[in-house]
């Protein structure tokens, strides 16, 4: 622009020309992989896929008595009804293990944790 236009309407505008109103604003893309990765989520399984899968994975008897609750830093938190199925799900703990590894992969789920609820 010439310098002879820009004065003209940097005294129409009353001073320099205005700067454009996204100008200065962070976007919440540019730390979305930063919270992510604080929160345990960034390379860890959708939840929901989990979820979805909870009973294929878990098969019905034990999928009706529980439920995924987060899954963070490759930790799964279970959520149980009973303090009975808890115990016999101690016990099917690498079974559930091998289950999840089939149907999500290797390494996004280390281990289980089981908390009443």
């Amino acid at each position: 622009m010439s310098r002879i236009r820009r004065a003209i309407l940097a005294e129409w505008w009353g001073g320099e020309e205005p700067k454009h109103p996204d100008s200065g604003v962070h976007r919440p893309a540019e730390y979305l992989a930063a919270i992510l990765k604080s929160a345990g989520a960034a390379e860890g399984v959708d939840e929901e896929r989990l979820r979805e899968l909870w009973r294929e994975i878990a098969g019905d008897l034990v999928a009706r008595h529980t439920s995924p609750d987060s899954l963070k830093n490759g930790c799964l938190t279970l959520k149980v009804l009973q303090p009975a199925m808890r115990f016999q799900l101690e016990q099917m703990k690498g079974k559930l293990l091998a289950n999840l590894r089939d149907s999500l992969g290797e390494g996004k789920v280390k281990s289980i944790r089981f908390s009443l609820g």
